[in-house]
């Protein structure tokens, strides 16, 4: 099999100094903001330090280098939203993308087709003994030619983003049912959604509810984006054929009892991916769809059929982030058309007593969260459980409708009924639910 991932070739070292500087003045972009201009712009190392440590502290997913033809806009996503935190000069620029291309091992001469790397970050982090050690962070460069020069994306993968499946936002139903599901021997299990929608924090935190020494777990990814020990991750490499096809044919031959496919793409892969479910591998996959009962439809689209599918699935799960609110938001009664609209959506919810619910929380903004009203993310999700009359109904190649359709009535909740139940228990807002998965 390939190797485990790409070469992390370079690491820089953000000063304890300077980080700890960073942790005690910048809780906001603004701060961040304040933070750079104070640092001279000669140094490219330290100002590259300083916006890496930066993105720590702030928590961002990635980091956008974006040049114009006058100035080069610098954004982190944060909570899953682009935003601004620097401009610099093209001068600066050059110099810092040298720099980022040396760390990553990405060609110096090469700005005409995109190019990918790896490099690690280190930084001073206090431990649970109250001892000042040295974390490391890996990060993920990509680069990609524009009008105006390559553009950058740094993603940052934080090791600390891997959570406990209890504390994926899952309701206490779903994850009974998703635990049930895992413990099963064989079968497949499918997390979708959109790019961006957490479905790799998903499927790493049930990997790590599922290792253990006596189970063989083996990995295809694309690519390997965070470390879990004792399992085998590998990563495609397509130059040297190492496809999802090709690399899920050689992981069968390696005796796994859990196989992690990293996205089913093509016709190929899903045929060997189904076929592993259905002689007692368990299956843990991504495809990329706007809801659970759609990932039946997507499947055939690529063109498996209905007798290979029914039988193969477990359970689908279908997600989107919400960002939660932050402390400074503030309870407002909910407004009386909206209240009746929540109520006919919730009418077929168990457990669920609106006579109860009469205020809802509205963003606001403070300092530490950017003024935007929010800070952090959690997930919205729909379950659906093939059992013996969804596998009947699938055999029958419905639209995925009618596949809908009948997991409301055996009381799947929807994506926008956790919604508004997370909304009901003051930890996101309507306006979050309308924006992410409106109905």
């Amino acid at each position: 099999m390939e190797e485990k991932s790409k070469k992390i070739v370079g690491e820089i070292k953000v000063s304890d100094n300077l980080f700890l500087d960073l942790k005690g003045k910048v809780i906001s972009v603004s701060l961040l903001n304040d933070f750079l201009n104070e640092i001279s712009l000669d140094d490219t190392s330290q100002l590259l330090e300083a916006i890496l440590g930066g993105g720590v502290v702030l928590n961002a997913s990635d980091i956008h280098i974006e040049p114009g033809e006058e100035e080069v806009r610098i954004r982190a996503r944060i909570d899953g939203l682009l935003q601004d935190i620097f401009v610099i000069d093209l001068n600066v620029y050059k110099s810092i993308l040298s720099r980022i291309k040396l760390l990553s091992g990405i060609k110096l001469n090469i700005n005409q087709k995109s190019q990918d790397g790896r490099f690690s970050v280190s930084f001073p982090e206090i431990n649970d003994k109250k001892e000042t050690q040295q974390a490391i962070m890996e990060i993920r460069a990509s680069t990609l030619p524009s009008e105006y020069g390559e553009t950058v994306v740094l993603r940052l993968l934080n090791p600390k983003a891997l959570v406990e499946m209890e504390l994926l936002g899952l309701r206490d139903d779903a994850r009974d049912l998703l635990e049930r599901e895992i413990k099963k021997p064989h079968g497949m299990i499918v997390v979708t959604g959109p790019t961006g929608s957490g479905k790799t924090t998903t499927l790493y935190a049930i990997l790590k509810k599922i290792r253990k020494p006596e189970v063989k777990v083996v990995t295809i990814e694309d690519p390997v984006e965070y470390h879990l020990d004792n399992i085998s991750q590998t990563e495609v490499n397509s130059d040297k054929g190492y496809d999802f096809a090709n690399g899920l044919r050689a992981i069968v031959r390696q005796d796994p009892d859990v196989i992690l496919v990293g996205e089913i793409r093509d016709l190929e892969t899903a045929q060997i991916a189904l076929q592993a479910a259905l002689t007692g591998h368990l299956v843990l996959t991504t495809l990329h769809t706007n809801d659970a009962s759609s990932a039946i439809a997507r499947l055939q689209a690529l063109g498996e059929k209905p007798h290979n599918i029914a039988p193969a699935i477990n359970i689908i799960i279908a997600q989107r982030l919400v960002r939660k609110v932050c402390s400074c938001s503030q309870k407002e009664s909910i407004p009386q058309d909206r209240y009746q609209k929540i109520q006919e959506s919730l009418k077929d919810v168990k457990n669920i007593d609106l006579s109860q619910k009469k205020e809802i929380y509205k963003a606001k903004g403070c300092d530490e969260c950017n003024d935007s009203g929010y800070k952090g993310r959690l997930g919205l999700f729909e379950v659906l459980v093939v059992d013996d009359e969804m596998e009947s109904l699938i055999l029958s190649a419905p639209p995925s409708s009618e596949i809908r359709k009948s997991a409301i009535k055996k009381g799947m909740i929807t994506m926008y009924q956790d919604g508004l139940i997370k909304v009901l228990e003051g930890k996101t807002t309507l306006e979050e639910i309308d924006r992410v998965v409106f109905e």
